[in-house]
């Protein structure tokens, strides 16, 4: 907007989101005695780096490995929005390596906010099977639900206000690993 600036602060860089994940790696196996039967599964785009990611913590403490796979939403969306040239959304395809009937399915996302995104990830995990449970990890909570959904490990929790914007900026795609708040 002309007259106008965007205001940017880092909440989190690229240390504190590995002391981050290192935390949530440590608390996913102590809350499930282990990793055995475990499953990270990340939600498109972020999510699924923050899931290998998770993954190769885990690998570190345990010295065994734990099956990542990813998850594409899309089509499971209440606020679908149209993507492509042909007016089409993008689908970019799921893939889960292994099966997830009776396992614990950690779902991996990188902003917890009104809780839709979550949503629409449960009902595209069950698509896959029926998992004995499902827990929710977040890099960052910003509060604002509009589901009652609740993450079983997270990073950081930044209270925002709704006209406040969290963005995730992960070195996989963006280049640099850090968190920044906007005001819009």
């Amino acid at each position: 907007m002309e007259g106008s600036r965007l205001q940017k602060a880092i909440v989190l860089d690229e240390q504190a989101i590995r002391r981050a994940l290192t935390r949530i790696a440590h608390e996913i196996i102590e809350r499930n005695k282990g990793i055995e039967d475990v499953v990270l599964v990340g939600i498109r785009t972020r999510g699924i780096f923050l899931a290998r990611r998770l993954a190769e913590k885990i690998n570190q403490i345990e010295g065994k490995n734990v099956p990542v796979g990813e998850l594409d939403i899309t089509l499971y969306r209440d606020d679908l929005s149209i993507k492509t040239k042909d007016k089409e959304p993008e689908v970019l395809g799921s893939a889960i390596p292994v099966e997830i009937h009776n396992k614990t399915v950690v779902l991996v996302d990188d902003v917890l906010y009104t809780g839709r995104t979550v949503r629409a990830g449960m009902d595209a995990l069950i698509d896959f099977g029926r998992p004995g449970l499902i827990q929710l990890a977040v890099l960052v909570d910003r509060g604002h639900r509009e589901l009652p959904i609740r993450a079983d490990y997270v990073g950081k929790n930044i209270p925002t206000a709704k006209t406040e914007m969290i963005v995730v900026d992960l070195v996989e795609v963006d280049h640099i690993d850090q968190v920044t708040i906007h005001d819009t």
